[in-house]
């Protein structure tokens, strides 16, 4: 297979796909190695698709489904889980975390955590939270199916002290 028909079929797989493939899956799947369909989606990015690398693999983001809200968190890192877990027990699909960072600016860290099972993958594989370079401070977009469950979710978070309040900021 030549490597301009091997990208289009890694779009085409990663187009059909309802949840992230990782590198390794789709090197055994087109008998190359890890690093080559690295490259292959450094090709793809750079001519313009999107194509977001997540703690799980590789999606194609599609138009979330709900509403699509942020909130802002401050806590520790040993924090995380009961943090991302109230969200996701609460309906919402964590899409993003999002630091501030004096150097580079805003920097993105794409999740797409919908599930108890999907934090403690993340949770697994996440050595060093990007909330750790702003003293905890961080936002999270997050996929809501309806008001209700936003909210839900900001009464957990709230009642574990975690929501960063505009009176914590003067």
């Amino acid at each position: 297979m030549q490597a301009a028909q091997r990208r289009q079929s890694i779009l085409a797989c990663l187009q059909s796909a309802s949840l992230p493939i990782s590198a390794g899956a789709l090197a055994t799947r087109f008998s190359v190695s890890r690093q080559v369909i690295v490259g292959d989606i450094a090709l793809l990015r750079a001519a313009g698709e999107e194509i977001f690398a997540t703690p799980r693999g590789y999606v194609i983001q599609r138009s979330p489904a709900g509403l699509i809200r942020q909130v802002a968190c401050r806590h520790g890192g040993a924090d995380m889980e009961p943090e991302l877990n109230s969200f996701v027990d609460n309906g919402c699909t964590v899409l993003d975390v999002i630091v501030e960072h004096p150097v580079y600016g805003q920097l993105t860290g794409p999740l797409q955590l919908s599930s108890r099972y999907d934090v403690q993958q993340f949770l697994a594989r996440c050595t060093a939270p990007l909330s750790r370079l702003t003293e905890g401070i961080h936002l999270h977009t997050l996929s809501c199916p309806d008001e209700a469950a936003y909210r839900r979710a900001l009464e957990a978070l709230d009642a574990m002290g975690f929501l960063l309040k505009d009176e914590e900021n003067h």
